[in-house]
């Protein structure tokens, strides 16, 4: 009996791209792909780790490595007893890189989009990057930006949402960058627009991480007034201080994250912030970490993705006088902190609260259209079995929060 398994690493795009790989991979036998990530030296340790204990407990697994570090560190990968293949991330969705019988290939960029095993769809409409900040190998990784054609996204919204999925969100590895390449140079607002005006059975539309200096008018009024548009918006900052966002090669200044989360705050009450921030990168001192210490307040930043920066080769930031991983570690460490506190105290307010909350395939857990993690706790007079609530958009009140995640019954 044929049996496929695909683990993803870091980001959502992955997670999308991973049903794309299962599906090439579907005639296999008794093979394990690795979907890695590179963003970090730690994420490709984990991978490793991870290929050798299946190893371990699954000697006879065929395991083929794909992703970005496949691409970033693929004769480490290779040099591994463990790995049968490595394929890169331009081949990781045609089965004839993997061994197997290639299909007819399709000449359209199709968006990869992941399976029914979510409550939510995640889908790819843009893939690669032309910015070259210092720090990220994502454009030695997935190369130049490119982006799916609108009516293919819209025919992927409608067939995740044709399968019960309530909620779509949108992936890229810069996805406010969609759209230059296309005929018309359509942005990502426009794309918006026209997913919500073709799909209007869609409930709930969210996107992924946003290059806040790519967030055009248009873009912004969608996020601040338009419903179906969720209150959660994630940004790539990287961190507080003007002098390094200059030596990562960021396009924006503090004042201008700082502006834009005003703005949003001040258009739409609940919206809630997440961040990308790097601790400890190479040349920065402590009045230079204290500027993203105090940024997670100014930018009110509840769901904080916080690095310690390492460095990754082929990179112009692997060159610069490093800090060591010691201190990048202290100093991110100091970040979450601050961020677990700032989104505890945000959790707290909303006890007594409504929320609309997708639930997830488990019945027990879910997420509010803040991005709230939700907990619905087993009650012996609970009129909902866990079946019943899957995927489900609910109305719950809020009675509980541990400073994490919050408990929520039927309203």
């Amino acid at each position: 009996m044929s049996r496929v398994e695909v683990v993803n690493f870091g980001c959502r795009l992955n997670i999308a791209e991973g049903e794309a790989i299962r599906a090439a991979v579907v005639d296999a036998d008794n093979l394990v792909v690795f979907n890695s990530c590179a963003v970090t030296a730690e994420a490709e340790r984990q991978v490793r780790q991870a290929i050798r204990r299946l190893k371990r407990e699954r000697p006879d697994a065929r395991i083929v490595v794909t992703g970005c570090a496949a691409e970033t560190s693929a004769a480490k990968f290779a040099a591994m007893d463990e790995v049968e293949r490595v394929v890169g991330n331009a081949d990781k969705r045609a089965p004839s890189a993997f061994g197997l019988a290639e299909t007819q290939a399709s000449t359209t960029f199709l968006p990869a989009v992941s399976g029914a095993d979510h409550a939510r769809a995640f889908i790819e409409v843009q893939n690669g990057c032309d910015h070259d900040c210092t720090f990220c190998v994502t454009t030695l990784a997935r190369g130049p930006s490119r982006s799916v054609p609108a009516g293919a996204v819209i025919d992927a919204v409608k067939a995740a949402v044709g399968r019960g999925q309530r909620e779509v969100v949108l992936t890229g590895v810069d996805l406010t960058s969609y759209g230059p390449d296309l005929p018309g140079a359509p942005t990502l607002g426009q794309l918006v627009e026209r997913i919500l005006r073709h799909v209007p059975d869609l409930e709930r539309l969210r996107l992924s991480s946003l290059d806040s200096i790519e967030i055009d008018d248009r873009l912004f009024d969608l996020i601040a007034h338009e419903p179906r548009v969720m209150p959660h918006v994630h940004l790539s900052l990287q961190s507080g201080d003007d002098m390094i966002l200059k030596r990562m090669k960021r396009r924006h200044a503090r004042a201008d994250a700082v502006q834009l989360v005003e703005r949003l705050k001040s258009a739409r009450h609940d919206i809630t912030i997440g961040a990308d921030i790097i601790a400890g990168f190479p040349t920065e001192d402590e009045a230079m970490f204290a500027n993203s210490l105090a940024l997670i307040d100014e930018c009110d930043i509840v769901f904080g993705h916080i690095f310690p920066y390492s460095p990754r080769p082929g990179t112009a930031a692997a060159r610069m006088p490093q800090l060591g991983r010691a201190v990048a570690k202290a100093r991110a460490e100091q970040l979450r902190a601050a961020a677990n506190a700032r989104r505890a105290a945000w959790l707290a307010s909303l006890v007594g609260t409504r929320q609309q909350v997708l639930v997830e395939l488990d019945g027990r857990t879910g997420h509010a259209a803040n991005y709230a993690a939700i907990e619905i706790p087993e009650r012996s007079d609970f009129r909902f079995a866990p079946d019943a609530l899957k995927g489900r958009i609910m109305t719950l009140t809020i009675t509980a929060s541990d400073g994490a995640k919050l408990t929520g019954l039927p309203a």
